[in-house]
């Protein structure tokens, strides 16, 4: 009998209404205009050398993390498409040999875009590649992530809506001098904003890539795609869209099962780690809709335990800025989220800074009225982290009173840390560019929905 009481209970709880709104930050960031760095601004150096690789950058190269792409460009002339590894405590040199790419875009002509994968790769290890054989050689280095289990910490880093501004670079420098120290990086769309430019100037793709080359090349990306990404201009005969984006950055999408770059999934240590596409086709019976509908039944949460969504457009946002885009997304998806306890989504979008708590809005079936966001504890957080610093801005113009699904705000540039501890535990915290390296702005202890389903909201209710 008590146990009945305890689960009726637990359900009275879990769809208890919210009734008072979170926490609008006090601080107030300087206006100050958001201006991208100059062409010749010294974070964009060409690297010195005969066709020396430049915009060097990783992402997983396959589904469970032994695997690494390695890209790059070449502008002389077409090169080597091979790379040269091995292992820290091993003499013993590897090659892998890549393919190359180029593409159009109105007048500009891209370098030779490379990408070569390495696989069966040691879990926990360290590596060095070189890349630019038999021409101007550079080396860097990576480490692989421990092999995928239940109990294995990890730490990842949160950025969105990068762009390539003086904002942009303390967003980086901020991220890179965190002592809690990324490992990867959940990039949640927007990159270059090259398409904010006359005729989409993808000259600005070249110098983001060489801009962002101090991490990427280091540390995986996981990538997705933005509405900046899109690049589609019929007005100067450019019609087919994403087409920077898809020759410049590879992802395994086909280890997933997926069709396409714009939607896939990957294992690394204890997550399960499901990109969307906020632009792509997600109604019934289109294709991500359906892999997707396929994919999260796959999710073993004894073998990843933290189930993790990255998407562009925000579902639960409360700025007067991209409001309610997401919501015909939210309206096809967000049941399974709640059915397959999404531990966490994360977006961009929006220039600002936002966490919820865990609310779903899947009651209402167009003739009960239930529309309004109640506490679900078997929903998401949703952490809206477009700050990243781009030209266009910041997001401060806040919808009022705070709704009550929203936990905190606040209209400043910066980026995040989701610090995976064990199979229940996960640190979180975000980190505004006005402060120290290790100052927390917001923080929260997630407790895992499938292993430790208790309450982790950080405002009274």
């Amino acid at each position: 009998m008590a146990f009945v009481v305890f689960f009726v209970l637990g359900l009275v709880l879990n769809v208890a209404v919210l009734c008072n709104g979170g926490k609008t930050s006090t601080f107030v960031r300087k206006v100050e205009k958001t201006i991208d760095m100059p062409l010749d601004s010294d974070v964009f150096r060409v690297p010195p050398g005969y066709n020396a690789p430049q915009q060097v950058h990783i992402t997983q190269g396959d589904l469970e993390g032994n695997a690494v792409i390695v890209s790059w460009v070449t502008v002389d002339e077409h090169g080597s498409s091979k790379v040269v590894y091995w292992s820290e405590n091993s003499k013993q040199k590897k090659y892998a040999e890549g393919k190359s790419t180029t593409y159009e875009f109105y007048t500009y002509k891209s370098g030779y875009i490379h990408h070569c994968t390495i696989r069966n790769l040691k879990f926990n290890t360290k590596y060095y590649y070189v890349v630019g054989i038999g021409h101007t050689e550079r080396k860097f280095w990576f480490v692989t992530p421990p092999e995928v289990g239940p109990d294995v910490p990890y730490t990842f880093g949160l950025i969105g809506d990068l762009g390539q501004s003086f904002d942009s670079n303390k967003t980086l420098t901020h991220y890179e001098l965190n002592p809690q120290k990324g490992q990867t990086v959940l990039f949640v769309g927007d990159l270059s904003y090259a398409d904010t430019y006359p005729n989409h100037d993808n000259v600005r793709w070249d110098t983001w890539g060489r801009f962002v080359e101090r991490s990427t090349a280091y540390q995986p990306w996981i990538w997705t795609a933005g509405n900046h990404e899109i690049d589609f201009a019929p007005e100067i005969g450019e019609t087919k869209p994403f087409k920077p984006y898809t020759h410049r950055y590879h992802i395994p999408f086909k280890a997933s099962g997926s069709t396409t770059p714009f939607w896939y999934s990957i294992k690394r240590a204890s997550a399960y780690i499901i990109v969307l596409s906020s632009y792509s086709a997600y109604g019934k019976y289109t294709p991500q809709y359906e892999w997707l509908e396929a994919e999260l039944p796959k999710v073993n949460r004894t073998e990843t335990p933290w189930l993790i969504v990255l998407m562009h457009s925000p579902w639960y946002n409360s700025y007067n800025y991209h409001y309610m885009e997401g919501e015909t997304m939210r309206v096809m998806y967000e049941q399974w989220f709640v059915k397959y306890k999404v531990d966490v989504v994360f977006a961009g979008h929006v220039h600002a800074y936002e966490r919820s708590e865990r609310v779903s809005n899947i009651a209402y079936n167009v003739i009960n009225g239930i529309c309004t966001p109640v506490k679900d504890q078997s929903a998401p957080v949703y952490i809206t982290i477009g700050d990243g610093g781009n030209l266009e801005g910041l997001a401060n113009n806040m919808t009022e009173p705070q709704p009550p699904y929203s936990a905190y705000r606040e209209a400043s540039f910066g980026h995040a840390i989701f610090d995976v501890k064990n199979r229940t535990h996960a640190y979180y915290s975000w980190h505004r560019n006005q402060d120290g390296y290790a100052v927390e702005a917001d923080t929260m202890w997630f407790f895992n929905r499938y292993w430790h389903q208790v309450d982790d909201s950080t405002t009274d209710q």
